[in-house]
């Protein structure tokens, strides 16, 4: 169960404050990095407590007041802030519970179409909408770093980039495959179908020298972006992919207005990558010495979006579940994801 302590938190902040102020702390890059991030959230925390105390002691005021002058507007006005304290402290609590480095981070988000052919790929670019709908809602900034086009409709696949508070930490309980059930669009005899698409979340490294990557182990391409993405992607010769040779990741940019950016970009992606990939290969030998192996395969899906027989939308971890599959589909996924973080910290 997770606490909060205020006075506490109030002295590691005095703490970490000492601590960067001191001029030798840049020698160690990684852990000055650390520090700063650690700050940066005791701070946040600490002032998101202090605005939800202040915010509950006035409603129990205004409330009592209320009910002295038997004011049935106020009452009701009351009551509706209440239910958005409610909703901001449950946020709070979340919040609490990220343990994880980069959860602070900002993060990538990639989408692969799976089987099911143009049905798939017709829903691959239905998740990126999704995840850029969310990402408005949620005041997070999306750049489309990469878009490749599907033979009839939709995409094959793409990546976003995604930049806010906690992206990472939000974002990351995404990953795995996503299964829609509707009848198709593309079948002359409108006939039921079931498509499939993967989504990764990794977070972005900022410290370069976390992941060292030799020059030798890359293969650069450079190609003609296809036209498909309107105006979020060129159609010059600046696209760049960057093959890792030892792992056989591939990734790709074209958003950039250089082939130079892009190529920085990529790496970014690459780097990205390839820390998550570290962190997977411990992660996969510490669950084999513990005797269990969690993995996610394709066709395991951790939700489904059904529009036929029926209109639902349900986790399939979580058990969380919404009969409003427009508004689902339109960004408003986050209840699913806090319903995965409020599990994730139980069981943990």
């Amino acid at each position: 169960m997770i606490t909060f302590d205020p006075v506490k938190l109030g002295e590691e902040i005095a703490t970490l404050e000492e601590e960067i102020s001191s001029p030798d702390l840049w020698e160690d890059r990684a852990h000055a990095t650390e520090v700063t991030r650690r700050l940066e959230r005791a701070r946040s925390l600490l002032s998101r407590y202090r605005d939800l105390q202040e915010e509950l002691d006035e409603i129990e005021i205004l409330h009592q007041m209320a009910i002295e002058s038997d004011d049935q507007d106020e009452l009701a006005a009351l009551d509706a802030r209440a239910a958005a304290l409610e909703s901001e402290i449950r946020a709070f609590n979340i919040e609490l519970t990220f343990s994880d480095p980069y959860d602070l981070s900002d993060c990538y988000l990639s989408i692969n179409a799976g089987a099911g052919g143009t049905d798939s790929q017709d829903w691959a670019q239905m998740l990126l909408r999704m995840y850029g709908r969310f990402c408005e809602r949620a005041g997070f900034k999306a750049n489309l770093l990469e878009v490749s086009p599907g033979e009839e409709a939709g995409i094959r696949s793409a990546t976003l980039e995604i930049k806010g508070r906690y992206a990472y930490g939000k974002l990351k309980g995404e990953k795995g495959v996503h299964r829609l059930v509707r009848l198709s669009p593309f079948d002359a005899a409108h006939r039921r179908h079931t498509s499939f698409a993967a989504v990764n979340v990794i977070p972005v490294i900022e410290e370069e020298g976390e992941v060292e990557i030799d020059p030798k182990d890359l293969r650069i391409d450079t190609y003609r972006s296809s036209g498909a993405g309107g105006q979020h992607v060129n159609v010059t010769d600046s696209a760049v992919r960057i093959t890792h040779l030892p792992t056989g990741i591939v990734v790709s940019c074209q958003n950039e207005r250089s082939q130079h950016q892009n190529k920085e970009a990529a790496m970014r992606v690459l780097r990205a990558r390839l820390a998550a990939l570290m962190r997977e290969q411990q992660a996969k030998k510490l669950e084999e010495l513990q005797g269990t192996l969690n993995k996610i395969e394709w066709g395991s899906q951790i939700r489904s979006y059904v529009l036929h027989p029926y209109r639902m939308v349900k986790d399939h971890r979580t058990g969380y579940e919404t009969g409003n599959v427009d508004a689902v589909l339109d960004g408003e996924i986050t209840p699913f994801i806090e319903a995965y973080l409020e599990q994730t910290t139980r069981s943990g």
